[in-house]
């Protein structure tokens, strides 16, 4: 629900509720985007599915949950669930709609890692290779590979609740934040020049570092010669037959905000979820494979939020171990995209929680999407 007059998003509230209700599917009107064409001759229609969902979700505390009182307590602003390619389940509240689209955060970081496996870059390049002027910061001797599965030695925290620091300049140089009135103007790339610090070897732990990914859309740039939304829109929007346009957010000179930025609708989101299911893709193959459980199991603080789930992490995605295994898509504040590629299910969820991370409806999400996964398989 869009704030009262006198509660109005703002650059500097925006992410924060109950603003963040109204902002995350109105983020353009507070920060400059790029659009990311679909193409109207390529649409890929949804039919309607025979089935009704009919689950119960078991909550930390109290009686079982509808899927209805599910979509609820978890503030979901958009909900798709696809089967074989059907329209199984869908639920909008307020006034979001179908075709609003809406902010993905680090979901945008796996739609990066399918356009860089559809780009065909060497992962194993490093990354100042592509970016000789990273030669004096933390990335030397990183490889593409090292940022694609967050095993970078970079010394960053990732405090989304910080009030300072490294973080908060970050996100100011990528102008997510409004600048102070002392702060000189930023951007992206030369945000860069700061992390001079590591924190180990390159290749070792699991280390969630969001400048990572942001780093790649600059690698895909440079290595392509050209703008990573036009990329996107070729390689992937455009592919997966897209009903509406997505957008990601840039900085005050057209850097995009790779790692939380793009913008897209519920569908569309679901319809890059089939995409990855239809096409025969070694890419994606690779991620199942040759995720590191290990390097997930020594990782830092993102890991507890799973509780011990089965997870490794690879090329942007998290894979959840079991006899199907389940690739999956996460943003904090509630973003997610599940794809169940055995069982061909599909499951987008788009949510404006007040937390940017809630362990408890992180773990009641991940049982209500075995309690979906399971009536439809």
């Amino acid at each position: 629900m869009k704030p009262q007059l006198g509660q109005r998003a703002t650059l500097a509230n925006w992410r924060q509720a109950p603003y963040n209700r109204w902002a995350f599917h109105h983020v353009r009107e507070l920060i400059p985007s790029a659009d990311i064409a679909h193409d109207r001759r390529r649409v890929r229609e949804l039919e309607l599915g025979a089935r009704r969902l009919e689950v119960r979700i078991e909550p930390d505390a109290g009686e079982p949950l509808t899927l209805e009182q599910f979509l609820a307590e978890t503030q979901t602003d958009g909900f798709v669930v696809l089967h074989r390619g059907r329209l199984v389940a869908e639920h909008y509240p307020d006034e979001m709609g179908p075709e609003a689209p809406h902010i993905l955060m680090s979901v945008s970081k796996s739609m990066l890692g399918l356009l860089f496996g559809d780009l065909g870059i060497d992962p194993e390049r490093q990354v100042t290779d592509v970016l000789p002027e990273l030669r004096d910061t933390a990335y030397k001797g990183a490889t593409l590979r090292h940022l694609l599965d967050m095993r970078a030695g970079v010394a960053f925290d990732e405090d989304y609740l910080a009030a300072s620091g490294a973080i908060v300049e970050y996100r100011k140089a990528t102008g997510w934040n409004p600048p102070g009135p002392d702060d000189a103007a930023s951007d992206l790339h030369a945000f860069y020049r700061v992390l001079k610090e590591r924190d180990g070897p390159h290749g070792g732990c699991f280390h969630y570092t969001s400048p990572n990914t942001d780093l790649l859309g600059w690698v895909i740039e440079r290595a392509s010669g050209r703008r990573y939304a036009d990329l996107m829109s070729e390689h992937v929007w455009k592919k997966i037959g897209a009903e509406q346009s997505a957008y990601i957010t840039v900085d005050r000179l057209g850097a995009p905000r790779c790692a939380g930025g793009m913008c897209a609708s519920a569908r569309d989101l679901a319809r890059a979820g089939h995409w990855m299911i239809e096409q025969a893709s070694a890419w994606i193959d690779d991620i199942v494979a040759n995720a590191d459980a290990n390097a997930w199991r020594a990782g830092n603080g993102l890991v507890a939020c799973f509780r011990g789930l089965p997870i490794r992490y690879r090329s942007q995605w998290y894979v959840l171990d079991g006899t199907a295994p389940l690739l999956f898509g996460y943003g904090i504040h509630g973003q997610f995209l599940f794809v169940d590629r055995a069982n061909e299910i599909v499951i987008a969820q788009l949510s404006s929680q007040a937390l940017p991370l809630d362990p408890a409806r992180i773990g009641l999400t991940m049982r209500a999407v075995s309690q979906v996964r399971k009536w439809l398989a």
